[in-house]
């Protein structure tokens, strides 16, 4: 090996690790950042008592929805998915519900992740017409921290989270009580 090969070697050896170095340096800063920054909110799952984030969209009626234009009225929001079995199943109950309560509570119907299209031959399928709110870039369910579906949310007149199901809703869970009491 010529004089030339063994430092051509040697630089792209001493190249190599550098990028490694620079790499774990790199990936180091990164978990800090994350575990060190409570207040980018990461992770940490919205709890009782807490302020509704507000968000404005656009739902499967053409209608431009703001979570502050219910301010005053309790709001029950239910994230779900057309391929999310459990979703499908506790659909029934939460449609039900809502229209028990539809003089006092305004239900939000948010599909998280799939087209309009998509939506609409669920709907149309499954027969239920009412607006279903479109989150296909997951921006509202990210801001409410949706981890998994379903989850369904019961918001006061003040704007703050009363009660927060994350999962299937059943009948044994008292959603009308949850709804009386944020009224």
């Amino acid at each position: 090996m010529s004089l030339l090969q063994k430092n051509s070697f040697k630089s792209r050896r001493t190249f190599t690790i550098m990028i490694g170095v620079i790499a774990l340096l790199a990936g180091t800063w990164a978990i800090f950042e994350n575990v060190s920054t409570p207040e980018s909110g990461r992770g940490i799952s919205i709890q009782a008592g807490a302020k509704a984030p507000e968000f404005t969209a656009v739902n499967s009626a053409g209608e431009q929805i703001k979570l502050s234009d219910y301010r005053g009225k309790a709001v029950m929001i239910n994230f779900w998915a057309s391929w999310c079995t459990p979703c499908v199943r506790e659909m029934p109950l939460v449609q039900q519900i809502a229209q028990d309560y539809q003089n006092d509570v305004e239900t939000l119907f948010v599909n998280v992740g799939e087209s309009k299209g998509t939506i609409r031959e669920f709907m149309d399928k499954q027969a239920f017409d009412f607006p279903v709110i479109i989150d296909v870039t997951g921006n509202i369910s990210g801001m409410y921290r949706i981890t998994g579906l379903p989850a369904t949310m019961v918001i006061d007149r003040d704007g703050e989270f009363r009660h927060i199901l994350l999962g299937e809703l059943t009948e044994d869970i008292p959603l009308q009580q949850w709804l009386e009491e944020s009224i």
